[in-house]
């Protein structure tokens, strides 16, 4: 029972230790050379939502997004000429940066490796 209220803040902690709200800046090497992406997250409890900006694809909503630990997953909906394709994103979170896969929902491209850092 000693062991409890030592638990309970561990898991309060680790908690609030991956809050990623707010704004990101991130980069990959693509296809056709360097990429930028903007994330702007907003978290609540585990749920993530938010929005994400692109000069290739233009900007997308978050969707189906959960922080988990040191984990995170999101999809987002793009643009890809006059073609919508879901994009699934799923990262490590380590302080001010998160690491990145993100891949088309149907498997159609190479993932794609990504590098965020906190704006």
């Amino acid at each position: 029972m000693k062991w409890l209220p030592v638990l309970l803040a561990l898991f309060v902690f680790s908690a609030l230790a991956a809050d990623i709200s707010g704004n990101w800046k991130a980069t990959a090497e693509g296809p056709n050379g360097a990429m930028e992406r903007t994330f702007t997250f907003r978290q609540d409890g585990n749920k993530l939502t938010g929005e994400t900006t692109s000069s290739f694809t233009g900007k997308s909503i978050i969707t189906d997004g959960k922080v988990e630990g040191d984990s995170v997953t999101f999809t987002i909906t793009a643009k890809l000429g006059d073609q919508e394709v879901k994009l699934n994103y799923k990262g490590k979170i380590a302080a001010s940066e998160i690491k990145f896969t993100s891949e088309m929902a149907d498997g159609g491209m190479t993932p794609i490796e990504w590098l965020a850092k906190k704006q």
